[in-house]
């Protein structure tokens, strides 16, 4: 191997090192809450792994119909999990796939004309969406912090002491240290905090032990689809925030290269992913969405060509043809991963406010839509059978605490900023 290939390869490594925490804790983290066995888990995590790679060969591998071509890793998106846990909890597993494969169609038939879609998705929709996204899984982060709902040491001293010490590990990596390190803080975290649990006998091999060294990726692993209407409005919401979000990403990047990106290279992005998502349907993975961590890592390299990117794309599909590999992900103890979520999922909420520190709150409107759409979204979350004497047609967009608060920022949104204003308005305006 020459000089260049060694610098490419190692490069590659560390883009697969800096989304890797990202890539492993979503089917962890959803794999757990559905109470799946440690065979399939490590499924999950395995195919998981596998169409991160793919997903992001398709979406650098710039054609006539897919593919931006800009140095961009995709990986499971956040938004995701939270949807996910309901969709499963309320309709079975087999609804999760259902919805993901109808959402990934919409982005494939919607990515020539989302650009003309965005107005109804401003600032003030997409956060107050996020920020009710991430709240929503703080308690799935508090609950594994105790050791994970129904274990019989509940709250005990050593899961709390697991917990915050993973959590304060992650913050001093971030405090003391710059660069590289910081974006994989989350992955040594989770493995200082495995080595510490494993001297203190929570942490059981026997997953590594028995899972085979090579499997083939199987269509359909959960199970054939099921389709929910409201599980289907709840991930085509989830597939609209990620677009927007990778909007951003695309021209952060195309900044970052010197690359203009015009309407079809967006596109052409858009239905890379709609192609990704739609095969994490088909493969019982996830949907999936441009990891923002690897654009900062572009940007501390300097190395801003693509085939670093094909690069870490082989590597992650190859890690995923290999279930030992993922196997290992799940001998991480309840606590330790706890711990990382608090930092994650606070992230998720962080991001949300960040995006509405755009929306300009001078603005009495903007201010009654944050409001209605968090208000409403946490109370049915809160409260979960407050309209269970509502017809089934109602209650199909009214059960879940993430749809009830999308729909009503982006009806709200409608009404106050898209329609016209009303004469009387126009008037005090121009008065």
């Amino acid at each position: 191997m020459n000089q260049n290939s060694l610098k490419t390869a190692s490069l590659g490594i560390q883009h697969v090192l800096a989304m890797y925490a990202g890539a492993v804790i979503v089917p962890l983290i959803v794999g757990g809450a559905l109470k799946l066995s440690v065979e399939q888990l490590t499924y999950l995590v395995s195919i998981d792994i596998l169409m991160c790679g793919i997903a992001t060969l398709l979406q650098v591998w710039r054609n006539r119909f897919f593919g931006i071509g800009l140095p961009v890793v995709l990986g499971c998106t956040f938004t995701a999990v939270g949807p996910m846990i309901a969709i499963g909890g309320q309709y079975g597993i087999s609804a999760i796939y259902g919805s993901i494969l109808v959402s990934g169609i919409f982005v494939v038939l919607v990515a020539k004309y989302f650009g003309m879609l965005v107005k109804f998705f401003p600032p003030v929709v997409t956060g107050s969406v996020v920020s009710v996204i991430g709240i929503t899984l703080i308690p799935v982060a508090m609950n594994n912090m105790a050791g994970g709902v129904g274990s019989p040491d509940f709250g005990s001293v050593e899961n709390i002491s697991l917990a915050f010490g993973t959590l304060v590990f992650i913050l001093l990596l971030f405090r003391f240290f710059k660069g590289f390190v910081r974006s994989v803080a989350i992955l040594l975290g989770l493995v200082g905090g495995t080595i510490v649990s494993s001297f203190m006998g929570k942490v059981d091999f026997g997953a590594v032990g028995e899972a085979s060294w090579f499997h083939m990726p199987q269509p359909f692993y959960f199970g054939t689809p099921t389709f929910e209407l409201a599980a289907i409005l709840t991930m085509i919401l989830v597939a609209i925030v990620s677009l927007v979000e990778s909007t951003g990403v695309y021209f952060a990047l195309s900044d970052i290269v010197g690359k203009k990106v015009d309407e079809k290279d967006l596109a052409n992005g858009y239905r890379a992913e709609g192609l990704a998502i739609v095969l994490g349907a088909i493969f019982n993975a996830f949907p999936y969405t441009t990891y923002s961590q690897n654009v900062g890592l572009v940007q501390l390299s300097g190395v801003k060509g693509k085939n670093v990117i094909y690069t870490a794309g082989a590597f992650l599909v190859i890690l995923g043809l290999v279930p030992k590999i993922g196997a290992l992900t799940t001998i991480i103890p309840s606590p330790v991963l706890g711990g990382a979520m608090i930092a994650m999922f606070g992230m998720v909420v962080a991001y949300g406010i960040k995006m509405l520190g755009k929306v300009d709150f001078s603005s009495q409107e903007n201010l009654l839509i944050v409001a209605c759409a968090v208000g409403m979204g946490l109370g049915v979350t809160a409260v979960p059978g407050i309209f269970a004497q509502m017809p089934e047609s109602v209650r199909i967009l009214t059960d879940n605490g993430i749809v009830v608060g999308s729909l009503t920022a982006i009806f709200l949104n409608i009404v106050f900023n898209v329609k016209p204003k009303a004469v009387g308005d126009k008037e005090k305006v121009t008065a």
